[in-house]
């Protein structure tokens, strides 16, 4: 297919939106013809990341000045409460929207006015918005007009349960326990006291143990799947001194007599992107770092009945830019694998 769309990048100062910025460079079906930022309008490009000179001769604009009306499609890399004021607008003009913030990831209202602290002003737009977990909903996905691109943890914690949840195979009544550590780039770009090199680094330390925004998203994937189940979800995240990886350790009760490595191997056989790994095996972030897949493994604990689950994701791709290109191709009809072949990086 010889087709190019026009993308534009709302937000683009962040490390969501230069990582877009770096995967778009070679996909094969995207033009790039618009990056937004009030802070930095005026400024060239690749000034502002010079990983990116010789690649990109765009400026940042405001997002009046960059008429985004006639793009194809929209990447919001904006904080909370930016995509539900702006994209409705865009949708209304034939543009499609994949928005990396949470605005439209939490169908209830309330609970998603409770846990980002701010009214809600995108009902109608929330109607229509599809959950851009791509081994999910790929179906609904192909004709959306607006995409809630998953978050981070959600992504890593629920693509080893969703066969698993599918066959209600997830014992009621018992908790599920999903142990989480992130790299310091989950936090963003902003200047925060506690991602200062000299405080995120040469330490360990969870945060969020009284309630996480992540935790409702989970939540409503699991419910919508085996419903049961997810009200035993305990949700811890940590932060580690990496700049980018994360890994769910993942505690599970399941039927008497599931074979849940078979059980994720077929369900994951024709995705591009999740690597359920050999029986004993255990994934590392390194081995995900700069790349758009997910690797999974899944084994009994020694002398339990409980399984313990493990899967790595590079944060920034498949828990960010990467998953929001794979649901722009699979909008677009592309290759689910176009602009997104690259090997992770080692060392």
């Amino acid at each position: 297919m010889n087709t190019q769309i026009k993308i534009g990048i709302v937000g683009a100062t962040g490390y969501t939106g230069v990582e877009l910025l770096r995967l778009l460079s070679t996909h094969p079906h995207a033009q790039v013809t618009a990056v937004t930022s009030r802070s930095e309008a005026g400024m060239p490009v690749a000034d502002y990341f010079p990983s990116l000179r010789g690649v990109y001769d765009l400026v940042f604009q405001t997002p009046e000045e960059a008429d985004l009306a006639q793009c194809d499609l929209v990447f919001f890399a904006t904080p909370h409460g930016v995509a539900m004021r702006d994209a409705p607008g865009l949708i209304a003009q034939g543009v499609r929207v994949v928005d990396l913030s949470a605005d439209f990831r939490i169908q209830d209202i309330p609970t998603w006015e409770k846990w980002y602290g701010m009214p809600f002003t995108a009902a109608e737009a929330l109607k229509e918005a599809v959950y851009g977990l791509c081994e999910l909903n790929r179906e609904q996905i192909k004709s959306a007009r607006l995409i809630a691109n998953p978050g981070c943890y959600p992504t890593c914690v629920s693509l080893p349960l969703l066969p698993l949840l599918q066959q209600s195979l997830l014992k009621a009544g018992l908790p599920l326990i999903a142990d989480c550590k992130s790299g310091v780039s989950g936090a963003g770009r902003k200047a925060s006291v506690s991602t200062l090199f000299c405080e995120a680094g040469d330490n360990f330390k969870a945060y969020g143990v009284g309630g996480h925004r992540h935790l409702p998203e989970i939540k409503q994937t699991i419910r919508s799947l085996q419903a049961e189940a997810a009200e035993g979800l305990v949700f811890v995240p940590h932060l580690t001194p990496l700049i980018r990886g994360m890994h769910a350790t993942q505690y599970l009760h399941l039927q008497d007599g599931a074979n849940p490595h078979a059980l994720l191997s077929d369900f994951y056989r024709n995705s591009p992107f999740v690597d359920v790994m050999p029986e004993g095996s255990t994934p590392e972030t390194r081995s995900v770092r700069g790349g758009n897949i997910c690797r999974i493994s899944i084994q009994k604990a020694p002398q339990s009945d409980v399984w313990i689950a493990l899967s790595v994701i590079d944060n920034l791709v498949k828990g960010a830019a990467g998953q929001a290109i794979q649901n722009m191709n699979i909008m677009f009809g592309f290759n689910e694998s176009a602009g997104l072949q690259g090997a992770p990086l080692l060392p």
